[in-house]
């Protein structure tokens, strides 16, 4: 599989799709990618036109056509035909409920796992996951099922922030990573914070940006694990 997971899509202050713009270039010239297949479904206060837009913009520096699936008129034969995916961020559960409703969650993930390149950043990179449980998402609307795509045998949690801010009386991102995991003792959590990025090339996972991930398994310290090291382990569970 070929996939990029990012965090986030933009950090304060900077361009949309700003900060991972060398990471995306050079993974679109590695798999010399012309057109990307969009899904917008994640977007809730902005209408999916817009989002596309907004996407065309920035993929269009490198060549890339991009087209949407919301304005296909079969979706599932729009993905059968993409040469990338690409999954915006958002809230998580529309777009599991989108993407369970209009078909594309099976279609990507056959997708995919032949080798069509994969990128998506926040709700994007979470629906790689086994499930969306480890989303940071308010449950606007409710998909017929959390189970998602299934490329990774772990789940990643977007926009980790190791901080409680100040006058916060509710649970820290760890705290709610350890309720995760005292129910679901088996699963491999990894907080990805902001600017940082996991590619998968082949059987090959590292993390790209300038920051460290935390890794949590249960019943043991979070680990600290930095750009230079490999994680490819992860992928055996």
């Amino acid at each position: 599989m070929q996939l990029l997971l990012l965090s986030n899509s933009t950090n304060q202050g900077e361009e949309y799709l700003g900060w991972p713009r060398e990471i995306l270039g050079t993974f679109i010239k590695k798999n010399n990618i012309k057109s990307v297949l969009f899904v917008p479904y994640a977007g809730v206060t902005v209408s999916w036109d817009d989002y596309t837009e907004r996407v065309r913009e920035v993929f269009g520096l490198w060549g890339c056509e991009v087209l949407s699936v919301h304005t296909a008129a079969d979706p599932v034969a729009a993905v059968n035909k993409a040469a990338c995916i690409v999954v915006g961020g958002g809230n998580t559960f529309r777009l599991v409920q989108m993407m369970h409703d209009t078909g594309i969650m099976a279609a990507i993930r056959l997708k995919a796992l032949a080798g069509t390149p994969f990128i998506g950043w926040s709700a994007g990179s979470n629906v790689a996951c086994p499930t969306l449980r480890t989303t940071n998402d308010m449950p606007v609307i409710q998909p017929v099922s959390f189970d998602t795509l299934n490329l990774l045998p772990f789940q990643i949690n977007p926009h980790y922030l190791d901080a409680n801010p100040e006058g916060h009386g509710g649970e820290t991102r760890e705290q709610r990573i350890n309720e995760f995991q005292a129910l679901n003792a088996e699963v491999i959590v990894v907080g990805l914070r902001e600017a940082t990025a996991l590619l998968l090339d082949g059987d090959k996972l590292q993390l790209l940006g300038n920051r460290s991930m935390r890794l949590f398994v249960a019943g043991k310290e979070p680990l600290e694990l930095q750009p230079a090291d490999d994680l490819s382990f992860l992928m055996k569970g």
